[in-house]
């Protein structure tokens, strides 16, 4: 076991000291293993995971400890004293628990006190507390992402004769919603399908011969939950015509006063690969330097920023990454985004979701930036933090709707690509605007289980259940923009040069464009700042 968990640590570029691998040893338990690893990767940056560091960060551990059976909680007193895991940890997973409820409430609370000078407010910004997961979480997940996509799909009008799979009999043709766990191609390349609903599941057929129908099946992604229009028995079935639940806006909605939104994301600060002096250029801008004085006015009709994710480049976010930081505190780095953010005039309003580099966790739905590392962010009068995913509305008026915007950092998009032959062949890592598409068709932001880390709700907090005016993202650090069906796609630029990471995979980024949206026509600019001028 010594010579595993010291291979593990070793492949993340760590080394143990060798009361930890006793400690580690005994303990037995490659999941809480890990769990530590994860833990104490973020909060130190130190190499060298020794008993001493454990101890001094023994209450960012605790939860971890909770639930082990008596014996190992007997360990645990033997390595770390004073741990007293039984009563303590339990008040602190009740108290963490409380607390993200309670950024939820006080982020709405924010946000609906400006509704009437802003015009701005959060729609919907998800906040599932960590715990224990067990199946049955899982379970009611995708019970809920079912149900919520059957809704949307049972009015279409292409599926007619609808019922669910135990009901199926020999008469003609007739339609099913399922949920898609497998797929496989057959030797005469048609396409096989495992279709699941709540009352059963089967299989069906996809035939090669059926050209169109077939080219669409090729993009079919596991868990896609999927209405087909079929013939066939309880044994088997053949599909005549597949439909997603897909999004639509059915004319694009323009507010009356002229008056601007700006896009940005992956500003990477703390990196040593950060372009502060364009960052900086971009400040200036907002605050008209270097401009006529009969274009002032202009500046004065910008009224949102909206950021999309990875503010900074964190700390422990990968081995080896103290290496690349400027900044090497996660907490100064905070503090230096809230410099520059002190800098945008106050009638701008930021709207800032998490991405993988932040101070929150990993998994998705990601919380708002919290005080533990971005007090200096909650002191900001027009900075609204929000979720990972977030849907935001912005310029309504009392008796006018506004335009609705989804924020997602994008953490699913590079694994879409992968997945689907089509985005890989037409290189989507460039394009980010073709993988928004096959989010925006079905309806989910990370269709397929295992594409992220994320934690099970009640309800799939990644289903598009309002189909939004305008998605925004970030992430692959590459500027498109396109159009879907009515709704407006804006993938963001970054704020940092090309990493090492970036050469080593042949991704070049698209640094410093600001889209600039007029949401009085719906024109939109690309503004450049990687340049002097």
């Amino acid at each position: 076991m010594s010579s595993h968990i010291l291979k593990l640590f070793l492949e993340k570029g760590f080394l143990l000291d060798r009361e930890m691998l006793n400690f580690l040893d005994e303990l037995n338990d490659n999941d809480i293993t890990n769990e530590i690893l994860n833990k104490i990767a973020i909060v130190s940056h130190k190499k060298i995971i020794t008993k001493d560091l454990v101890d001094e960060n023994i209450e960012k551990i605790k939860p971890l400890l909770f639930d082990l059976k008596e014996d190992k909680k007997k360990l645990v007193d033997k390595y770390f004293v004073n741990v007293s895991i039984s009563v303590e940890v339990k008040k602190e997973r009740i108290l963490d628990y409380k607390e993200d409820l309670k950024i939820l409430r006080e982020n709405n609370k924010i946000n609906s006190n400006k509704i009437n000078s802003d015009n701005l407010k959060v729609l919907y910004s998800p906040v599932i507390a960590s715990k224990k997961l067990e199946v049955k979480d899982f379970i009611k997940h995708f019970r809920s992402r079912y149900n919520i996509i059957k809704k949307l799909l049972q009015n279409h009008p292409g599926l007619n004769n609808l019922i669910s799979i135990d009901k199926i009999n020999n008469s003609g043709e007739f339609s099913i919603i399922g949920i898609v766990n497998n797929k496989s191609i057959t030797k005469n390349k048609n396409i096989i399908l495992e279709i699941e609903d709540l009352t059963g599941n089967i299989k069906l057929l996809i035939n090669q011969n059926k050209e169109e129908l077939y080219n669409k099946s090729k993009n079919i992604l596991l868990d896609d939950v999927i209405g087909f229009r079929c013939k066939g028995t309880k044994d088997f079935l053949y599909a005549n015509e597949l439909f997603y639940p897909d999004s639509r806006i059915i004319e694009r909605k323009k507010l009356e006063e002229e008056i601007y939104a700006l896009f940005i994301s992956d500003i990477h600060v703390g990196s040593n690969n950060f372009l502060e002096n364009n960052f900086l250029r971009f400040i200036n801008w907002l605050n008209g330097e270097n401009v006529n004085d009969k274009n002032k006015d202009f500046f004065k009709k910008i009224r949102y920023l909206f950021v999309v994710g990875d503010t900074i480049e964190g700390v422990g976010v990968y081995p080896g990454q103290e290496k690349e930081l400027k900044i090497k505190d996660i907490k100064e780095q905070y503090n230096k985004l809230a410099e520059f953010y002190s800098m945008i005039p106050k009638h701008i309003q930021i709207i800032q979701c998490a991405g993988q580099h932040d101070g929150v966790r990993v998994p998705e739905p990601q919380p708002p930036i919290g005080r533990d590392f971005g007090e200096s962010l909650h002191n900001l009068p027009n900075l609204h933090l929000v979720s990972n995913p977030s849907l935001v509305e912005i310029g309504f008026k009392e008796g006018k709707e506004g335009i609705k915007v989804l924020m997602y950092h994008g953490a699913s998009m590079h694994s879409v690509i992968n997945e689907i032959e089509e985005l890989r062949l037409s290189n989507a890592h460039t394009y980010p605007s073709k993988v928004i598409k096959h989010l925006l068709l079905r309806r989910h932001l990370a269709p397929t289980h295992g594409l992220i880390t994320y934690i099970p709700g009640e309800e799939d907090s990644m289903i598009i259940k309002e189909v939004p005016d305008i998605i925004t993202t970030g992430d692959l650090h590459k500027t498109d923009i396109n159009s879907y069906n009515n709704i407006l796609i804006i993938a963001n630029s970054c704020w940092q040069s090309m990493t090492a990471f970036e050469e080593k995979v042949g991704n070049v980024p698209d640094p410093c464009k600001v889209p600039i949206l007029n949401l009085k026509t719906r024109e939109i600019k690309v503004l450049d700042f990687s340049g002097d001028d």
